[in-house]
């Protein structure tokens, strides 16, 4: 198989893209915008799926997309296509300049500010973060993958009893922004995904799981006969569950679920929850919320990181920017906008989070299990059960029960329940075993103390 494309054209159309982007801008000011910023970008993808031996589907992707957005002022106005002819990209321009002048002021209105502009090197380019790597392989090969994958899966326990399938992903995207401060952002990125889904059991006792692995790269992946190993594995694991008596207890998250906990903290202290007063965190900066052990560090500039850059979505220059010190939370996650209606700095988090990295005070997750004792082992969460506004936390669970610091039986059909801010401070430990398929990098989570409701 191909491992990179030998005619990589990406810089070519990477440099097509920017002159589009200064012609755009070049239009937007000619009628009139005080300021204008555009996103250009282009995709290509392959994606499969088969189930019991069969192909299922094979889509094969190309797409574009341009966005331009005005400010006349204080007042903006934002218009997109995906037609590249001049008097469709001239017309989107004009309809973007049309709307501005129609809106109403807004004070937080405009690009970040100039000095935050990231610069590149002296060679013109901002820093090779190495999240390049195209796969070109044909749909012949994508489904040979896919194939071999879901084989190995069905063929690891004779209690496997059906497939859901397994699919394989493959994808470019090519993204160039650009504003009139002078600033031009080029990006490349690819992505690369093999998971499949098996179900174990007959009748009413059946059970479903799977695994997955995805990366930059191909050698980031899992190989399909470990993928599918790990599918049936974890399938078979889940049979015959059982539920447990409602009550209070330690609850393990494996890293796969932990990570949701994470997701929870950045939902509450993001630009958009704050100024909208819609968070549990309002005026939370250099107040204690972890244990004094616990920090989260912001690597935007993580080398082959799943979510790397230099700049952010408003070209602001990122850098390694902790976000939890000693338990105590130091900033918000800020886009200019969100910024300036908070009347604070933005964070160069246009855009989301770049690589999140929990601390670890303990080792992995069989390890954890024995200090554990007795409790609960959560590898599955369902539902939304999460109130913004008041931190309270409620959801679906299935996973393992503990008993003497070993794994005694699988259960399900679990709900646990807390306060985010209590459950925050209640952390006991963190394992050094991160789950490297996600940018929030943590490794399992230990919580003193949660209520668990079952059927029992």
């Amino acid at each position: 198989m191909n491992h990179i494309a030998s005619n990589d054209d990406s810089h070519e159309r990477l440099d097509r893209l920017a002159d589009i982007s200064q012609r755009l801008l070049e239009r937007a000011r000619a009628l009139g915008a005080s300021q204008a910023e555009v996103s250009c970008s282009e995709e290509r993808g392959l994606n499969v799926s088969v189930r019991m031996g069969e192909v299922e589907t094979v889509e094969s992707t190309r797409d574009r997309g341009i966005a331009v957005t005005v400010y006349f002022g204080k007042r903006k106005g934002s218009a997109s296509t995906a037609d590249l002819h001049e008097a469709s990209l001239a017309a989107t321009v004009e309809q973007a300049c049309a709307i501005a002048r129609h809106t109403e002021d807004d004070p937080a209105a405009g690009l970040a500010d100039a000095e935050l502009m990231a610069r590149p090197g002296a060679d013109g380019r901002f820093p090779d973060l190495d999240t390049w790597h195209p796969w070109r392989l044909d749909a012949d090969e994508a489904v040979d993958l896919a194939l071999a994958c879901e084989a190995a899966g069905r063929q690891a326990d004779a209690r496997v009893s059906n497939s859901d399938g397994a699919s394989f992903g493959s994808g470019e995207s090519l993204s160039v922004y650009a504003n009139s401060h002078g600033f031009v952002g080029r990006e490349r990125e690819t992505q690369h995904s093999l998971g499949l889904a098996l179900i174990a059991g007959q009748g009413e006792g059946m059970q479903r799981d799977g695994w997955y692995s995805i990366g930059l790269a191909r050698g980031d992946l899992e190989a399909p006969a470990a993928i599918g190993r790990r599918a049936a594995e974890r399938t078979v694991a889940r049979l015959a569950p059982r539920s447990v008596p409602t009550g209070e207890y330690p609850v393990l998250f494996a890293s796969e679920v932990a990570r949701s906990l994470v997701g929870h903290l950045l939902g509450a202290v993001s630009g958009g929850a704050l100024y909208r007063k819609a968070s549990f965190l309002l005026d939370s900066a250099g107040t204690r919320l972890f244990p004094e052990w616990l920090s989260i560090d912001e690597l935007p500039l993580l080398h082959h990181g799943l979510r790397s850059t230099a700049f952010d979505g408003d070209g602001v220059a990122t850098r390694d920017n902790p976000l939890v010190v000693d338990g105590v939370l130091q900033r918000y996650v800020l886009g200019s906008y969100s910024a300036r209606k908070l009347g604070l700095q933005t964070t160069a988090n246009a855009g989301g989070v770049h690589n999140l990295q929990v601390s670890a005070n303990a080792d992995g997750l069989e390890e954890m299990v024995r200090g554990m004792g007795r409790g609960l082992l959560v590898t599955e969460l369902m539902g939304q059960g999460v109130n913004g506004v008041t931190g309270d936390y409620s959801r679906g669970a299935a996973g393992f029960w503990v008993e003497d610091g070993a794994i005694a039986y699988p259960v399900d059909e679990l709900t646990i329940a807390g306060n985010l801010r209590a459950m925050f401070a209640r952390i006991e430990a963190v394992g050094r075993e991160f789950d490297p398929r996600s940018h929030i990098r943590t490794g399992p989570v230990l919580l003193g103390r949660m209520t668990v409701a079952g059927g029992g």
